[in-house]
C-alpha cells in the first residue's frame, strides 16, 4: 500500500486487513518488557491507535487526545502501538502525564509486518498511522489508515463509532 510522509511516497510491506476481517495475531511489548499478543488485549471492544513515533508532534497529539477520552468509555480497551522502544515510551508518558492509555512497543516490527502497516524506509522505519476498533473476538469493526503520516486521525469518527457501540 502506498502512503506518504511529508508528501514523499512510501510503500508498506503489504495491504492492511479490512473491516469485517480478523485482525492477525501479533506480538508487541508492554511497559514491563513482557511480550503481549492480540489475544491478550481482547475480551471487550478494543481501540488501537497506531502512531509511527511517539516522540513526534502529531503522534504525541493523537496519543494525548485518545488518552483524554479514555475515561468516557467504560468497557473499552485503549492501546497505542508505536515502533519506539519501551524505554522511549515510558519517558514520553512520564513527560506528558499519560497514565491510563497503555503504550505497546512494536520495536521488533511484528505488528507492522503482520498487519501490512510497516514502512521499511531505510532512514525512518515505522508503522503507518492508523486507528482500529476490534470486537472482543478480534474482528475489525472500524479502520482508518492515515495516508499522509503527518496528518492526525479522525478522532470524531473513531470515538463516534465507540459511542454507537455502547448503545
Amino acid at each position: 500500500m502506498q502512503i506518504t510522509r511529508h508528501d514523499e511516497p512510501l510503500q508498506t510491506v503489504g495491504e492492511p486487513q479490512k473491516v469485517g476481517e480478523k485482525m492477525p495475531n501479533f506480538t508487541v511489548t508492554n511497559a514491563q518488557g513482557q511480550e503481549v499478543q492480540l489475544t491478550d488485549l481482547l475480551g471487550k471492544p478494543t481501540l488501537i491507535s497506531v502512531v509511527p513515533n511517539i516522540n513526534t508532534s502529531v503522534c504525541s497529539i493523537s496519543t494525548k487526545k485518545f488518552n483524554q477520552e479514555v475515561d468516557k468509555y467504560d468497557g473499552i480497551n485503549f492501546y497505542t502501538i508505536s515502533t519506539n522502544t519501551t524505554a522511549e515510551q515510558k519517558d514520553w508518558c512520564a513527560a506528558e502525564g499519560v497514565q491510563k492509555m497503555e503504550l505497546l512497543s512494536d520495536h521488533a516490527g511484528d505488528f507492522g509486518h503482520k498487519t501490512g502497516l510497516y514502512t521499511p524506509d531505510p532512514e525512518n522505519p515505522t508503522d503507518t498511522r492508523s486507528v482500529w476498533i476490534i470486537d472482543p473476538a478480534g474482528t475489525i469493526l472500524y479502520q482508518e489508515i492515515v495516508i499522509e503520516m503527518t496528518h492526525e486521525p479522525n478522532y470524531e469518527g473513531a470515538l463516534g463509532f465507540l459511542s454507537a457501540l455502547k448503545k
